[in-house]
């Protein structure tokens, strides 16, 4: 984690007149899980948007490796499959399991689809159900569909936007034991959106609070679980509303 893979200065996000993110500055480390933490509302989805460059900033710039994004310059799509993410209520195709999964690699032209899906879905526990329609699955074997979809292009950046919400413990469980593994095995840098203070604890490297579409406070995860320089840290991390 010695350099940044992306450098944000003074970028803000403005939807119909309302400024609802306001980044003076944040750099995410190359091979680090920064844990993202902060109420509904606060912009943590807007900001993974932006990160995931389906959104340009509205001023300010996002440098991503020698990249520079702005609210001009669309990256392009070289730069675009470097990352991935994965939703909240993850949208998937009519299709098989491994149709979905595979299908990032028919738009690469890859030539080993069937070895690399089937390797995924075994990591993700799902390769007994590679033919079975993938609409049909429980909630927990949906997101564990997308999570496959989106590491078996082997992305050099994740972005998880509340990936274990609403889930039961044994997929919570099975979904961070994914994220970590990729993380310690193959150095993907992964930003974690959550407001679950505890599943930030378990994974992340360094963590930041969300307000108002401000950094409240970022630093690494002992001190920021443990001893946050912020009040406001100190009570979100407490688990008291925080606004």
């Amino acid at each position: 984690m010695s350099e940044p893979v992306y450098r944000l200065e003074g970028v803000t996000k403005v939807y119909n007149s309302r400024l609802v993110l306001n980044i003076e500055a944040l750099d995410i480390m190359r091979g680090e899980v920064f844990g993202l933490v902060g109420p509904s509302g606060s912009g943590k989805s807007t900001l993974l948007r932006l990160l995931d460059f389906l959104e340009l900033p509205t001023t300010g710039q996002i440098r991503f490796g020698d990249y520079v994004t702005d609210s001009n310059r669309m990256a392009p799509l070289g730069v675009r499959r470097r990352v991935t993410m994965v939703f909240q209520r993850p949208v998937l195709l009519n299709t098989t399991v491994f149709g979905n999964v595979a299908y990032g690699l028919h738009l690469r032209g890859d030539d080993q689809i069937a070895q690399r899906v089937h390797r995924v879905l075994e990591q993700v526990g799902l390769d007994s159900l590679a033919s079975t329609p993938a609409r049909t699955l429980s909630g927990g074997e949906m997101q564990r569909v997308a999570l496959a979809r989106a590491i078996v292009i082997e992305p050099a950046v994740l972005l998880l936007d509340e990936p274990t919400a609403n889930l039961d413990p044994y997929n919570v469980g099975l979904i961070e034991r994914i994220v970590a593994d990729l993380n310690r095995e193959r150095g993907t840098t992964i930003v974690l959106v959550t407001h679950n203070v505890f599943q930030a604890k378990r994974l992340a490297h360094r963590a930041g609070l969300l307000l108002d579409g401000r950094l409240i406070e970022v630093s690494e995860a002992g001190k920021f679980f443990i001893d946050p320089s912020d009040p406001r840290t100190a009570a979100f991390v407490r688990g008291e509303m925080v606004y």
